[in-house]
């Protein structure tokens, strides 16, 4: 949209909404990492800038948390209490519409006014909306997406939904000539699915939920972005004393070896080291920087070869590589 346009839906009213700030201005990438890896949910960070005396949005609720940081002017808030408590991210406020009209009009839960520095928690579910107050009101949004037990709903089913695919009993075709249209013409095969279905959930195994909930939720954090050739550059020119540094918010955990092999599970990738490797990649997590030189229990080869692929992999970075002049 150009400059213009925003100029004038403003002075018509309008809110401006700047958003995901947490991935545009670094020092929100700071406060929304630090707050994320805190709470243990991602945040996002958005700001809303509206008009004097102008409401913002009507009455709604949002599907995450939010906490409102009043940064400029005032603005008044009023929330009412949930028409749906704790919905989830398909279930948005415009499925209730006629439900959160009638109990927006309602007596408030809260009825107040925020001035800077002043700072509101909302849960997700509660209906809010806010009217700036005689002068241009600019507050930042700071949303937290909650993990949820229906997520690790979704990932036991999408574990049954693979290990039912080798049910030989589940992928027998329907009978020729089967009516669709009659629910009683299937219901001896839509019983035999169920109860199939019924006994692969009773096999999965609870840990292999929750790494795929951590895997989700890691992959929506975003690790600092990458400068392609300026890293391969480096890769290509490592030595003992060059400086790997862990890339920034990304989220990594070290397994412990198995079969020869040492797992480090970074944002939603899994990648697989030599055993030996092991001593040197949690030297490396536990203090975010190292020297190659400074890489434990390999000899010289192996620590330039651990370096080059962790480059190559973007898990580490080189902080000052640059590329070569022309």
């Amino acid at each position: 949209m150009s400059s213009d346009s925003v100029l004038r839906l403003f002075a018509e009213g309008s809110t401006v909404v700047l958003q995901g700030l947490h991935r545009l201005w670094p020092p929100l990438f700071e406060f929304a990492d630090q707050l994320a890896a805190d709470l243990g949910h991602p945040t996002q960070v958005n700001a809303y800038v509206t008009p004097p005396s102008s409401r913002g949005f009507s009455a709604h609720y949002d599907v995450h948390d939010v906490f409102v940081l009043q940064i400029a002017g005032e603005k008044h808030w009023r929330i009412h209490a949930p028409v749906h408590p704790d919905p989830l991210r398909s279930q948005p406020w415009e499925q209730r519409r006629d439900e959160v009209a009638a109990a927006a009009g309602g007596e408030p839960v809260i009825d107040a006014v925020l001035r800077p520095g002043d700072v509101l928690y909302l849960p997700r579910g509660y209906l809010h909306s806010a009217t700036a107050l005689g002068e241009i009101s600019a507050h930042l949004t700071v949303g937290v997406h909650s993990v949820t037990r229906f997520a690790a709903a979704e990932a036991a089913l999408d574990v049954v939904r693979e290990l039912a695919a080798d049910d030989a009993e589940l992928r027998r075709s329907l009978p020729m000539g089967v009516d669709l249209a009659d629910p009683g013409s299937t219901a001896d095969d839509v019983a035999a699915v169920l109860a199939g279905l019924r006994d692969w959930l009773d096999r999965v195994d609870p840990a292999e939920v929750a790494d795929r909930v951590r895997g989700r939720t890691w992959a929506q954090v975003r690790p600092e972005p990458v400068s392609p050739l300026a890293q391969a550059t480096a890769a290509a020119g490592l030595s003992p004393d060059t400086v790997l540094t862990l890339r920034r918010r990304l989220r990594c955990q070290l397994r412990q070896p198995a079969d020869g092999r040492v797992a480090l599970v970074a944002g939603r990738r899994r990648h697989e080291f030599p055993a030996a490797t092991g001593p040197a990649l949690a030297a490396l997590l536990t203090t975010g920087e190292l020297k190659v030189a400074d890489l434990p229990g390999l000899d010289a080869a192996d620590q330039l070869t651990l370096a080059r692929r962790l480059l190559t992999e973007s898990i580490v970075v080189v902080a000052d590589a640059g590329l070569p002049p022309a």
